[in-house]
């Protein structure tokens, strides 16, 4: 136990350690360290005045080159735009579908006259004295004389764009009347056929005792037979039908009068033959 260990690692100095007799845990003592010189100063790499000088000159030329070229720029001529119309691309070869004749294109009939797409007269008929001075056209205030409350119609349909409106009709027997109009829109900004015939579908289902179809050929265009008439003291009770539908820009309605109860037959012959002509 008298003897003396000596224990060495690197890279700290070397210690001594004593052991001595009757102590609990041996005694450790430090050799004095070694004088070292103190660690050299991190080499900072100053920026001069000669960096700035070379930033400060890039910036300049960046900005005196972009002004150059506004400048080259305002000397020039304008160069001209490309024309909007397109030259005209050669057809393939090969036949290709030919042209639809006016009875086949729609709209070719549509934005001709539209008194020749409505249904003739009758046989045996007569026209009513209102409709003997349109010459078979509404104007916008004749139209809307057809409406119960005119003026309230009358912002709906400016707004709706109304275009024209061409009207048929006849009378028979005592009380028998029918009126057909073909109502045409600009649609510039909507679909106003389709707003209008669906406010007249929506006005006629009000009704109580209102009888409704699908037209055939057709989506969601519909006739109707009212069997409850309008009475009016000291007039004969007048009962109607009416049907309601539309191709493109045009709105169809058509209205039957009678003091009889109207068939179904009589609403929905009218309106599949004046569907067929759209």
């Amino acid at each position: 136990m008298g003897d003396v260990l000596q224990v060495s690692e690197e890279p700290e100095a070397p210690k001594t350690l004593e052991v001595v007799e009757g102590a609990e845990e041996p005694a450790v003592t430090e050799a004095a360290e070694a004088p070292q010189e103190p660690p050299a100063p991190p080499r900072v790499r100053r920026r001069g005045r000669t960096t700035l000088l070379i930033a400060g000159a890039a910036v300049l030329g960046v900005v005196a080159g972009t002004c150059a070229g506004y400048l080259v720029q305002a000397d020039r001529e304008p160069t001209p735009l490309p024309p909007l119309s397109q030259p005209v691309l050669a057809q393939a070869g090969g036949e290709g579908p030919e042209p639809l004749s006016a009875a086949q294109d729609r709209q070719v009939r549509t934005d001709g006259d539209l008194r020749k797409l409505l249904l003739r007269k009758p046989a045996g008929t007569k026209v009513p004295e209102w409709l003997e001075s349109t010459d078979g056209w509404l104007d916008f205030a004749a139209y809307l004389g057809n409406f119960v409350d005119p003026g309230d119609r009358f912002d709906r349909m400016a707004e709706d764009e109304f275009r024209r409106a061409a009207v048929v009709g006849w009378e028979s027997g005592r009380a028998f009347s029918v009126q057909i109009r073909l109502v045409q829109f600009r649609q510039g900004n909507s679909t106003a056929a389709v707003d209008s015939v669906s406010d007249h579908q929506g006005w006629a289902e009000d009704g109580d005792g209102t009888d409704s179809w699908g037209i055939p050929g057709t989506g969601n265009d519909r006739a109707y037979v009212h069997t409850r008439p309008y009475t009016e003291p000291g007039y004969e009770p007048q009962y109607s039908a009416e049907a309601h539908a539309w191709r493109g820009d045009v709105a169809m309605e058509i209205w039957i009068y009678d003091s009889k109860p109207i068939p179904k037959k009589t609403i929905m012959d009218l309106a599949e033959r004046q569907m067929e002509r759209l």
